[in-house]
């Protein structure tokens, strides 16, 4: 049934490249008045699909959203079955003259397969996004008017909905350490404006991506033990032996997206110290195990990681010269900072959600911490 649905979208929906001209008209709100071109749509997300399988699965989303997950999941299949039909040929020709020939099919497949997995990842997070009516921030380069970047709306609460009461305490520490906007916040106090380095602002946006994507994997185990009702023998109240930062930063992607360790050190030790008045869940993380924490803290695919240093080289950077260190000073309102990096730790806890669900259908490669 699924193969048949596949087929006839792929006759319907022939779209070699998606763009607003192809499709019906989507709702669009603009981030200010007068700008048109940076404007909040899912055909404006900062990252646009490389792969055909990508592209394909874009035109379905816009287009017949209701069988989105259906056509997802077979091409995830039929990814998974080239995949290794390449790997078997490979092994099965190990000893003969076409041995070379059937290894660099496999390279080359393996590549293929790496760009349509992170395309996939990243439309399943634009449909997590799109169900709760959130688009994603587009490209910054086309928000800044005269170095100035406000985002409208905030959506703050759309957000926030996604996390329990109890994470939701933790990641609204976590925007007050980031941004220094407190909990109880006026009106003035958010449309304050502030200076601040893009590339200092892209540092805490990944920053916060992960720590969304520990906060939804700590949670998780968090409530499963305890709905088990299993022996409270990871929780050492009198000990508090949090993770250094070391343990964290060995979590986290490359050095391209964050810089030097220097750079992120004090990011982590706010983002640590910020649980301290959430104890269960505080203590539940400070009782772990190092090899424990460090499966909860790092990206567990290669994928994963590849999706997001290209989420957010598109977002911040300039065109194929990636984030450089000597970029311009913008100036933006602490409102707009937090839509960012709220936005950024729900992106971390729907990466969690993708990487997990496409692991069932699409064997995922482990990201090994150097």
């Amino acid at each position: 049934m699924e193969n048949c649905v596949c087929h006839q979208l792929r006759t319907m929906v022939t779209i070699p490249k998606v763009s607003p001209t192809s499709v019906k008209p989507q709702l669009r709100v603009r981030a200010s008045g007068g700008r048109r071109h940076c404007e909040f749509s899912s055909l404006n997300a900062p990252l646009e699909p490389r792969s055909l399988v990508g592209k394909f699965l874009s035109g379905v989303l816009q287009n017949r959203r209701q069988l989105f997950h259906v056509v997802t999941k077979e091409e995830l299949k039929l990814l998974s079955d080239d995949r290794d039909s390449a790997v078997a040929r490979m092994l099965i020709s190990h000893h003969s003259d076409e041995a070379l020939l059937h290894r660099r099919i496999a390279q080359v497949k393996e590549n293929e397969c790496t760009i349509s997995i992170a395309d996939v990842m990243y439309l399943l997070i634009l449909y997590k996004f799109s169900e709760i009516r959130v688009h994603l921030v587009p490209k910054l380069s086309s928000c800044l008017y005269n170095g100035r970047l406000e985002i409208l709306p905030s959506k703050d609460w759309d957000l926030e909905s996604i996390h329990s009461m109890e994470v939701l305490d933790i990641v609204r520490k976590h925007v007050s350490t980031v941004t220094g906007l407190k909990s109880n916040h006026s009106v003035n106090d958010s449309w304050a404006t502030t200076h601040i380095r893009k590339f200092w602002l892209a540092r805490v946006y990944v920053a916060s991506i992960l720590y969304g994507y520990f906060l939804k994997s700590v949670s998780l185990r968090y409530n499963l033990e305890r709905s088990l009702s299993l022996p409270d023998h990871n929780l050492h109240r009198g000990h508090r032996t949090g993770p250094s930062f070391h343990d964290v930063y060995r979590c986290s992607p490359k050095d391209v997206i964050f810089g030097n360790k220097n750079d992120i050190q004090s990011v982590w030790h706010s983002l640590i110290r910020q649980e301290e008045e959430i104890e269960d869940l505080k203590c539940y993380v400070m009782g772990f195990h190092p090899g424990s924490f460090q499966r909860c803290a790092k990206l567990r695919s290669k994928e994963a990681v590849h999706l997001v240093e290209s989420h957010s080289h598109a977002l911040f950077g300039n065109g194929k010269s990636g984030l450089s260190h000597h970029d311009d000073v913008i100036v933006t309102s602490f409102s707009s900072l937090r839509r960012l990096v709220l936005e950024a730790v729900a992106f971390g806890s729907f990466l969690w959600e993708t990487e997990d669900y496409i692991d069932n259908v699409y064997k995922l490669k482990d990201h090994e911490v150097e």
